[in-house]
């Protein structure tokens, strides 16, 4: 690793500026400090996305728009800035770091750490006590000398670096540029038109139902459940249903004689956040399929219900699993197995078989559709950090013609709930008989 503490770098304690406008010491032409880090789940986005701002931090150094670039890697997200765990990656390396887009996952590692949470970073050794997240992140940042630091998750990676950020200022009288990357498989960030990963994960999930629909074959009157990642949005359930179907309408079977047809493995039930289900009308249009077809397969978006599964832990006095930003974890909840205990008996079924293909969707590397939408991003990104301009990079869907730019962190949220009146897919409904 290379010693980034250069004397060309301005020291944050000396620059004073609103966080939301130009870097007040002009950084173009100057030697930049950029970290990266990432953080949240995982999706398929990461690699790509470190790997195009690396490249385009190099151009904008070949092209001489800065005198000088190091580029510092924060590892395990957040964690890693808390505790000072990072390198800095040699330049001789620049150009291989193309090799990332094969990669799926995050080349530098992942963390839930939620910096206003104290107590959860006490408990989990990231602070002592009489420490705040926030100054100890802080102080860090000032440390490594960091100009820009390009932070790439979800809407909490985000706005939590704009706390960061903010926090700087008021504090310490500095200034570090952030440059979100918007990386959710849930495409439910406000106000970003696509975020990064989400086509990747649609895709694959489509690929992982392909191969678990023959197991419809394995028993008769089988039940399949496919659910699908996506707290708050219906997005990803919805999406993957569309590509999954287009692959079996573009799969060719044979004619009569066999029981394997395009409707036993089609979709015949789509559940998600924002359509509400009556399970008793559901179970009884479904058994209809299950006699003529003997199996149904529905697609359940992990979101949905869950609302339903927490009242009813409550009531209980049950203990309701959450996570450090206070989500509720839904892996510990399992809404796939609340759904198939009430479906099962309702449609008859002789054995019932739920899968999840979200940790193999969200692990994939990056399609195309998604390549490209990151590149651009990336590019506009490292044109903003050098502008001195801090933002979310995304195409910004309150703007004529969805440009992509630095998306103020004050109008990023999360929980951007589907559209599902979308007359796609209001069309795959009534093909599917659930409309």
């Amino acid at each position: 690793p290379t010693d980034c503490s250069s004397s060309e770098v301005p020291s944050l304690a000396s620059t004073q500026t609103n966080p939301t406008t130009q870097h007040p010491n002009n950084i173009n032409m100057s030697h930049m400090n950029v970290a990266m880090m990432t953080s949240g789940g995982l999706a398929p986005c990461l690699s790509s996305s470190v790997a195009y701002l690396i490249e385009f931090w190099a151009q904008a150094l070949k092209e001489g728009k800065i005198s000088g670039l190091s580029i510092r890697m924060y590892f395990d997200g957040y964690k890693g800035v808390l505790t000072g765990d990072s390198t800095v990656i040699s330049p001789d390396i620049y150009d291989d770091c193309a090799c990332l887009h094969e990669l799926g996952g995050s080349p530098i590692g992942n963390s839930r750490v939620k910096l206003t949470n104290v107590k959860d970073c006490m408990a989990r050794g990231f602070v002592k006590e009489g420490e705040t997240p926030l100054e100890v992140a802080a102080q860090q940042l000032i440390k490594d000398n960091i100009n820009v630091i390009h932070t790439i998750g979800g809407d909490d990676t985000n706005t939590q670096a704009a706390e960061l950020s903010k926090y700087i200022l008021e504090k310490h009288g500095g200034k570090v540029v952030v440059v979100g990357m918007p990386k959710t498989i849930d495409n439910d960030v406000v106000p970003i038109v696509q975020t990064f990963g989400a086509d990747t994960a649609a895709e694959q999930g489509a690929i992982f139902f392909k191969n678990v629909v023959s197991e419809s074959s394995a028993n008769p009157r089988m039940l399949i459940i496919h659910e699908v990642m996506g707290r708050d949005s219906g997005y990803l359930t919805a999406a993957t249903a569309r590509k999954y179907r287009d692959s079996i309408k573009a799969t060719k079977f044979v004619g009569p004689g066999f029981t394997t047809t395009s409707t036993s493995r089609d979709i015949h039930a789509v559940w998600i956040p924002e359509v509400n289900v009556n399970i008793a009308e559901e179970g009884e249009r479904l058994k209809k399929v299950m006699d003529d077809h003997g199996c149904v397969n529905v697609f359940l978006s992990e979101g949905a219900g869950v609302k339903d599964i927490v009242a009813e832990m409550e009531a209980k006095g049950e203990e309701v699993p959450r996570d450090a930003f206070g989500h509720v974890s839904l892996a510990k909840i399992n809404p796939g197995l609340y759904f198939s205990k009430n479906l099962a008996t309702a449609v008859g079924a002789e054995k019932t078989l739920v899968q999840k293909s979200g940790y193999f969707a969200r692990s994939a590397a990056s399609n195309a559709f998604d390549r490209k939408l990151i590149r651009d991003c990336a590019e506009k990104g490292v044109e903003s950090a050098i502008a001195g301009v801090s933002g979310c990079m995304g195409q910004d869907e309150a703007k004529e013609g969805t440009p992509i730019r630095a998306i103020e962190f004050e109008r990023i949220k999360g929980g951007k709930p589907f559209n599902p009146e979308q007359a796609w897919f209001q069309e795959m409904l009534k093909e599917i008989g659930q409309a």
